[in-house]
């Protein structure tokens, strides 16, 4: 009832301005007919009885770890022209845009074709895109990544946080393993990716202990 009383409250107020104001009588029937329209859309949608809810954002921002960046800066290095995509595509998942995301480092492997750092973004920005789960063109992209720059551990590496994510644990622990043997010996981003993979095999070591 309170949307019904406060509509006749608003009809009052026009009505009465339009009094004190003195406008000519043609005006007053303009103005009643779009009362009349508004209180007929009101009383045909209007829902006055629904609780009120704060409104929710559209938008599902990707949480981008400080230390993930750095890690992939000690991975790829910093200022290339390929590193600038992952700029631009790290801005488009805080915001919460995966599809811009991906598409900003599609552009990239376009101009830039060769580029694993490119093909390796773009197979994590593909698997995020689909909930998580590596599509056939996320696995594509990683394989593509690989075939470039087959002794470097960036796309094992990634592909492996992209197959955690996904669930499949044993594939993301091999190719884990496998971007700790192509690391530089001694290096910071290897100490890194061992520890993952000593947590990784701690995890996978309790599941099996509860027979999961």
């Amino acid at each position: 009832m309170t949307g019904y009383v406060a509509l006749a409250l608003i009809g009052a107020l026009a009505f009465a301005a339009m009094v004190l104001l003195r406008l000519p009588r043609l005006l007053w029937s303009f103005a009643g007919a779009a009362l009349f329209l508004g209180a007929a859309g009101y009383a045909w949608q209007g829902r006055p009885a629904l609780a009120a809810s704060p409104a929710k954002p559209a938008a599902d921002p990707v949480t981008i770890d400080p230390e993930s960046i750095d890690l992939r800066n000690r991975l790829l290095g910093r200022f290339t022209a390929d590193t600038a995509y992952l700029v631009a595509s790290d801005a488009m998942l805080r915001s919460g845009d995966r599809r811009a995301a991906a598409q900003v480092v599609m552009g990239g492997v376009r101009a830039l074709p060769r580029s694993f750092i490119l093909w390796t973004q773009l197979g994590t920005n593909l698997s995020i895109l689909d909930n998580d789960q590596v599509s056939p063109a996320a696995k594509l992209a990683f394989q593509r990544a690989m075939q470039l720059a087959p002794q470097h551990p960036a796309p094992p590496y990634y592909a492996a946080i992209a197959y955690i994510r996904a669930g499949d644990l044993p594939l993301a622990r091999r190719l884990m393993a496998r971007a700790v043997a192509l690391s530089r010996p001694d290096t910071e981003y290897r100490r890194q990716i061992a520890g993952q993979l000593t947590v990784l095999d701690r995890y996978m070591a309790a599941l099996e202990q509860t027979g999961r």
